[in-house]
């Protein structure tokens, strides 16, 4: 199974699940990803958002936002 794009090349942990939230950035860069990479990348940026897929699961992005709060960023 290949890995989600917000995933860090050089992070070892594997995805959980399909992409189902967008990452954003300041300047609107951003990138799609599982919820634990989800939140491991809004983790990393100063005043990043995070938007739910069309088809993603209900509150996947609160969750998301949430586990951002208390995740350390990938070094």
């Amino acid at each position: 199974m290949s890995r989600c794009p917000a995933a860090h090349p050089e992070d070892p942990t594997p995805c959980a699940g399909l992409p189902v939230v967008t990452v954003l950035d300041r300047k609107n860069a951003g990138l799609d990803g599982c919820e634990y990479h989800g939140a491991r990348f809004l983790a990393s940026l100063d005043g990043g958002r995070v938007y739910a897929l069309p088809d993603a699961p209900s509150k996947a992005a609160l969750r998301v936002f949430k586990a951002a709060a208390t995740t350390r960023p990938y070094a």
